[in-house]
């Protein structure tokens, strides 16, 4: 589940560590893929095999030593999914956080789902 994920990554990030093991998952591997693309963590690795798959990510911080990803904000939960359109989403943060959207044509940035015209479920905001 991708709250896992951010979760996992937002308390590494607290405490200083250098990288994080994360189960697998699709998903999580495409939210992984966008995250790094806008420069929130570094590199992924896949690792083992069959059910003991896991993904070794490694993070990013800022030049002061601050983690890159300080804080999360769920959108879409289990028990509510929230659905938006393209034309209601509108930058994070002034441009400096990240919006993550589930659409039709794969996961994908806020601002790239604004762009295509192409609106899902919005799944959180990292900044």
């Amino acid at each position: 589940m991708y709250s896992d994920l951010i979760i996992r990554i937002k308390n590494a990030q607290a405490v200083g560590k250098e990288r994080v093991r994360l189960p697998f998952s699709k998903k999580d591997l495409a939210i992984l893929e966008v995250m790094r693309s806008a420069d929130f963590i570094g590199d992924i690795t896949k690792r083992g095999r069959g059910v003991k798959r896991t993904l070794d990510v490694v993070l990013k911080y800022e030049t002061d030593g601050s983690p890159r990803v300080s804080t999360a904000k769920f959108i879409s939960r289990p028990g509510k999914k929230v659905y938006v359109k393209s034309s209601s989403l509108r930058p994070v943060r002034q441009g400096f956080g990240l919006g993550i959207v589930s659409t039709s044509q794969g996961i994908m940035t806020a601002e790239n789902a604004r762009r295509g015209k192409i609106g899902g479920e919005y799944l959180f905001q990292i900044w």
